[in-house]
């Protein structure tokens, strides 16, 4: 498939499923897809000064088979050559369909139990909202995978991209959404 093919299936949701009534889905009472981020979400450290709360995100119609779950968050827009890692979580149990706002605490206390949480880009575990260079908005992926194991055998302070290796690996299926900001200053 061409990549420009790609490009516009996932921004029209046709490969992650949104919109489709059978398919694998993920939606937030938080934001909406495209939507923008508010200051609950944002990071609060370097020069950002938002709440830092992970959003809600809840998830329908897993594919059959699915034994655990991985949870990411992921900036392609970030100045760094590779983008941005800002959640990343697995072995979240198959009975699981959602994770409140604020489950992205560093301690992990609000995920559920078994679940891993490893280190963003900002060097500690758990969720590390937006906070980008002032000027463009950037586009903040969050995706939720189904895995065909009970669990990734991953250190705790696996990179993201060793988790994303793993979770690859084992894919059955992904669905996303994504949300939006903007640092004026």
């Amino acid at each position: 498939m061409p990549k420009h093919a790609f490009v516009l299936l996932f921004s029209a949701g046709l490969l992650t499923g949104a919109g489709s009534a059978n398919a694998f889905d993920l939606t937030s009472q938080t934001f909406k897809n495209k939507g923008a981020l508010v200051d609950a979400q944002v990071y609060n450290g370097f020069g950002c000064k938002g709440q830092n709360i992970s959003p809600q995100l809840s998830w329908t119609k897993p594919p059959k088979g699915t034994k655990s779950f991985v949870v990411t968050t992921y900036d392609p827009d970030a100045p760094t050559g590779s983008g941005w890692w800002h959640w990343v979580v697995w072995n979240i149990p198959a009975s699981v369909t959602s994770l409140p706002a604020g489950a992205g605490k560093a301690d992990g206390a609000a995920l559920p139990a078994g679940a891993v949480q490893g280190k963003t880009d900002f060097g500690t575990p758990g969720y590390g909202g937006p906070c980008p260079p002032p000027g463009k908005p950037h586009h903040y992926i969050f995706t939720v995978t189904a895995l065909k194991v009970d669990k990734l055998d991953a250190p705790a302070d696996a990179t993201a991209a060793l988790v994303g290796f793993m979770t690859n690996a084992n894919s059955l299926g992904k669905a996303s959404i994504v949300g939006t900001y903007r640092r004026s200053k």
